[in-house]
């Protein structure tokens, strides 16, 4: 019998259908290979971003906290300076009163950290009395910068110039500095303080920043004031054609950008602020390579775990669960770094309580909401009973301790979660009270005021031989378009109102006052 040609059994066409499906799973490998690819590189892109974002968080944060630091620096100069120069304007600085003079200034530059030294300045701007006990010897600073800007200027205003070298012992400082006028108003020589250049490199040391990550201190205007790492030839130096000066500060007072540095052309991510006080630029900066480094090292990871995929899945899982704890426990950690250097913008360092930018900020809040409910919202400032007198009589470490322990009845006094208590500035608090009328906020005030005598803090500059504060209270419905300015100064002239009525009371805000007469009374 002949031998059929096929076999029956056989269905026609096997074998041409074997070699489509080898193509199926060639293809299929294929697809399999360049979805995860596809997914690798969303990933990666995902995770650049990420990391991008994360150090401008944190690079925000870094510029937020130095410029309080910054504020804060110079603010406390500034205030130091203004006492003294009401105190020589007042009565001078003839050779009766530079010893005592002298010893201010050696008191407070031993009390003030940033401080070098205390300087004032005749009208030839010789040297008249400094904070060391020898004066220095020389043709004076007539030639200086900050003595021709008060020679020229009749402001009162705090002046900061360009780091100098100081003619004292060579140190460089960042000079701070206002006009001492006669009576009449007559220029009369210029009071100075010198901030070290060395208190600004030992705080910017105390951030963790990469070999090629920058820290500075610049005014507006774009002159260098301070840099870590520390290079003294760029000191003075123009960073006004840079991006953050010539694009950046003109559209936003603060922000974070990518950009290749002015002086050494290197990539970084900038974090920068304008102070509000002074005309002064903070600015961070990290390095792109340093900010995507663990970054790099995961897109090689990740390649090689691609790679041998084929090899076990097994193995690829367990790899990427591990990079997802590791992403989150990074994450946490930042996440907690953002918490402590939010609570470090938005509170006082020293008492614990919240600060104005978190005052001004609630206000906002407050009066919307009031403005919606139609409620009261109440504001008690208060303020400590002589608390100069306090502070000359047992020093500046015991007045310190005073502002705690008033912040603590403050906190004590507080007990809605609503109610704010604010340390508005020096020896003056501020109580915020949303949803309470003018009897709820003097029932507060009485209780601070009873609460602060109960705390028996013995003061020999005080008629009644204790500690006591004054407060004022002031209470509205916000109608929607109110000026948080109008509500702090009604506060704060009802203040005024309780200091003139004999201190160590609570008083409301009354229009017919004349508050003018109260401000220049003795706080």
């Amino acid at each position: 019998m002949p031998i059929p040609i096929h076999d029956p059994h056989q269905a026609p066409g096997g074998a041409l259908k074997r070699l489509p499906l080898r193509k199926a799973a060639a293809w299929f490998i294929v697809a399999v290979g360049l979805c995860l690819l596809g997914l690798l590189y969303l990933q990666l892109e995902q995770s650049r971003r990420q990391d991008l974002a994360v150090a401008q968080v944190a690079s925000s944060n870094l510029t937020r906290a130095m410029a309080q630091q910054a504020e804060d620096t110079f603010l406390a100069a500034d205030l130091v300076m203004t006492s003294l120069v009401d105190w020589i304007q007042n009565d001078g600085y003839g050779a009766a009163q530079r010893p005592r003079l002298q010893q201010t200034f050696a008191r407070r530059v031993q009390q003030l950290n940033q401080l070098h030294g205390i300087f004032l300045f005749d009208t030839q701007g010789q040297w008249v009395i400094t904070s060391f006990t020898d004066l220095p010897r020389g043709n004076g600073v007539a030639d200086r910068e900050y003595f021709k800007y008060h020679q020229q200027n009749a402001s009162t205003l705090a002046h900061i110039g360009p780091a100098i070298r100081s003619r004292e012992n060579g140190e460089w400082i960042i000079p701070i500095s206002k006009r001492v006028n006669d009576r009449a108003g007559r220029f009369q020589g210029v009071l100075l303080s010198g901030i070290k250049m060395s208190y600004f490199d030992h705080f910017f040391e105390s951030f963790s920043l990469d070999d090629n990550g920058i820290m500075f201190i610049g005014f507006t205007n774009g002159t260098l004031l301070a840099r870590r790492p520390f290079d003294e030839s760029l000191i003075g130096t123009s960073l006004a054609q840079g991006q953050i000066y010539r694009e950046l500060l003109p559209e936003a007072s603060a922000g974070t950008a990518m950009i290749n540095s002015v002086v050494d052309g290197v990539e970084r991510l900038y974090g920068y602020r304008r102070l509000a006080s002074y005309p002064l630029v903070v600015a961070a900066a990290t390095s792109k390579d340093t900010i995507l480094e663990g970054w790099y090292a995961r897109a090689v990871q990740s390649s090689v775990i691609v790679a041998l995929v084929t090899l076990g899945v097994g193995l690829f899982g367990w790899v990427f669960i591990h990079q997802v704890r590791d992403g989150e426990r990074i994450e946490k950690n930042l996440r907690k770094a953002q918490q402590a250097l939010e609570q470090i913008a938005t509170h006082d360092s020293l008492t614990g309580l919240a600060n104005r930018r978190l005052f001004e900020r609630s206000l906002e809040i407050e009066f919307a909401r009031g403005a919606r409910q139609v409620s009261p919202v109440s504001l008690i400032m208060l303020d400590i009973d002589f608390f100069k007198r306090y502070n000359d009589a047992y020093g500046h470490v015991a007045g310190d301790h005073c502002l705690t322990q008033v912040a603590q009845v403050l906190m004590t006094c507080c007990q809605r979660k609503a109610d704010l208590a604010v340390r508005y500035g020096g020896e003056e608090f501020a109580v915020l009270l949303p949803n309470t009328d003018i009897n709820g906020a003097l029932a507060i005030a009485g209780q601070i005021r009873r609460s602060v005598i109960d705390k028996h803090i013995t003061h020999s500059g005080s008629p009644t031989g204790y500690l006591t504060v004054s407060l004022g209270c002031y209470s509205f419905i916000p109608s929607g378009n109110d000026s948080p300015e109008v509500f702090i100064q009604r506060a704060d002239a009802a203040l005024y109102q309780a200091k003139n009525a004999g201190r160590n009371r609570a008083a409301v805000f009354s229009p017919e006052s004349d508050v003018a007469e109260l401000m220049r009374s003795d706080r």
